[in-house]
């Protein structure tokens, strides 16, 4: 059967309007950091915040993988 069925539609679509929720706040913060900081305050403060997730998971990694 090549049918994917109707609950593999429902969590796409419920994946979706997640994203969609998750995307519009970041919006929001995101434009509000341009507004206080401006364009180049708000990217060192996105970059700040993916560098800082980045080290909690390359820590995590290296105790995974037991270095």
């Amino acid at each position: 059967m090549d049918d994917l069925g109707f609950k593999f539609w429902l969590k796409m679509f419920g994946l979706l309007i997640v994203g969609a929720i998750v995307l519009f706040v970041f919006l929001i913060i995101f434009t509000k950091a341009v507004y206080a900081w401006g364009i180049l305050g708000a990217f060192l403060a996105l970059a700040a915040i993916a560098l800082f997730f980045a080290w909690i998971h390359d820590r995590r990694e290296q105790k995974r993988a037991g270095l």
